[in-house]
């Protein structure tokens, strides 16, 4: 049975471990990323490369070690340089010797036919029919699903538990539940008893915890490594985060289909090209949030990412004529934990003080005779 292995990215990995289970391959999981792993990578990657080029050689480098012979990948297209690295992988890898397949998926919007010659190519290693992969998506789409609505539901409970960490703990409880479910209906019951977990929650429901945006690059968005766990520090400071991108959603309008048209179209008037990667959505996502009643929003950035630089550039007139406080973060090898944490204090005390001054502001206007 051939041993096949991918990159970890947030939780994607229970859903993609079952996809390649049901193939009828061995799934060589990756670990969660460490950085023992994210220093492999720095080894042999260019000096300049971004910090998830790093992190995801490390982690190949970590799962053929483990015996994995196959790695399945994702591509892209466009400036950002992304589309590149799984090409610039496997030729890194097989210079230091590793003897491994490896099939990069470009969007399949960008090329129908080279798409499924690769799949068949897959599909007859794993000896498996294009009907019997159908039923094998559809129950990795809904793990997959699930992770994301969980997730978010996670998000949502953190800032109003009585108990700190109460959420956390009790969301990877649920990863395990997930973790053993293998078909609809058994992933359709772990819903039902995860969801009932998190709601269960002691909470304190009179709190008024802030709300507030998370834009980027995909990577540093959903691996909570990469992002040091921006959502459960927030969460536990008070704050109700939500990101712009999670995998289900991002594959249904971006991967296949052209919905992120729209996101892009509000970012027209400050910036009217695609720039690749998701730099005209890290602009018009902060659009969305501004009008949606948020109280701020968090650029992730990797460093030497040229879309969310591009972006950054442009988010201080977005602030300014939307009246939304933004805050930029970039990530690299070198970033650590209390310093990201200390900006975020900062960052969650000046919207508190700028919400107590609105609401001051609002309750003198009704005064009689203001």
């Amino acid at each position: 049975m051939k041993k096949v292995s991918f990159a970890h990215m947030g939780y994607s990995y229970l859903g993609f471990k079952q996809l390649v289970e049901d193939m009828g391959f061995e799934a060589v999981v990756p670990a969660s990323p460490s950085p023992a792993t994210l220093d492999r990578g720095v080894t042999y990657a260019p000096e300049y490369a971004c910090i998830p080029f790093k992190m995801v050689l490390g982690t190949y480098l970590e799962v053929l070690e483990r015996g994995a012979e196959m790695i399945i990948t994702s591509g892209g297209v466009g400036p950002c340089r992304a589309g590149l690295y799984g090409m610039m992988h496997e030729r890194i890898l097989r210079n230091l010797g590793f003897n491994l397949e490896i099939f990069i998926f470009d969007p399949p919007l960008t090329g129908l036919w080279p798409f499924f010659i690769k799949l068949r190519r897959v599909l007859k290693a794993a000896g498996l029919s294009w009907l019997a992969f159908v039923d094998v998506v559809r129950r990795a789409w809904a793990k997959l699903k699930l992770l994301d609505e969980l997730e978010q539901l996670a998000t949502s409970i953190r800032p109003y538990e009585l108990k700190r960490g109460e959420t956390t703990r009790t969301f990877r409880s649920c990863l395990k539940i997930i973790d053993q479910a293998r078909s609809q209906k058994e992933i359709a019951a772990a819903r039902e008893e995860c969801r009932q977990l998190l709601q269960n929650i002691p909470r304190d429901a009179g709190r008024r915890p802030l709300k507030v945006g998370i834009v980027g690059e995909i990577y540093v968005l959903l691996e909570p490594f990469m992002n040091l766990e921006i959502e459960k520090t927030l969460g536990e400071m008070g704050v109700v985060t939500h990101r712009s991108i999670y995998l289900t959603q991002y594959t249904a309008t971006d991967v296949l289909a052209h919905g992120a048209q729209d996101v892009r179209q509000l970012a027209h008037p400050y910036l009217n090209q695609f720039v690749g990667g998701h730099g005209q959505n890290s602009v018009g996502e902060t659009i969305l949030y501004a009008r949606n009643g948020f109280d701020g929003v968090i650029q992730l950035a990797p460093f030497t990412c040229i879309p969310e630089i591009v972006a950054k550039s442009i988010l201080p007139r977005v602030s300014r004529d939307l009246g939304i406080p933004i805050l930029s973060l970039t990530i690299d090898e070198q970033t650590g934990r209390a310093g990201v944490e200390t900006r975020l204090e900062a960052f969650v005390d000046l919207l508190r003080q700028r919400r107590e001054q609105m609401e001051a502001r609002s309750n003198a206007a009704l005064l009689p005779g203001y």
